[in-house]
């Protein structure tokens, strides 16, 4: 069973940083894209950041330039680094892995959320 534990939100006044991370186990056959996703209240959950499994990452433009997503050689660890946060970013933040949890079997798995709050 697939199973993504988040951890690192809290409370941040703007202009500061926070990195969350997001460990991964469970038995799969491969993964194709990791990635964090937000939803504040009562606002739809939207993309984050994404990195695929070759390397290559796509980001929020709101994000671009304050947000760096990466993960462990393992693929079993991502993070998110936070740097010059804002009110708007606050919002509970799900980490998200796709692949295939056999080769003819898909999974998308999400982690609990973690919430993050940035002070004016």
């Amino acid at each position: 069973q697939v199973q993504l534990v988040e951890s690192g939100g809290g409370l941040v006044q703007a202009g500061g940083s926070l990195t969350l991370a997001c460990g991964f186990s469970g038995k799969i056959f491969s993964i194709n894209a990791m990635g964090w996703y937000r939803q504040a209240p009562g606002k739809q959950r939207e993309l984050v950041a994404v990195i695929a499994t070759g390397g290559s990452t796509n980001y929020a433009d709101s994000v671009k330039g304050r947000f760096t997503v990466s993960a462990n050689n393992s693929k079993n660890m991502l993070y998110l680094q936070m740097n010059s946060l804002r009110p708007e970013d606050t919002a509970v933040y799900y980490c998200n892995y796709q692949g295939r949890r056999t080769s003819y079997r898909t999974f998308d798995a999400w982690g609990q959320g973690t919430q993050v709050t940035v002070s004016s």
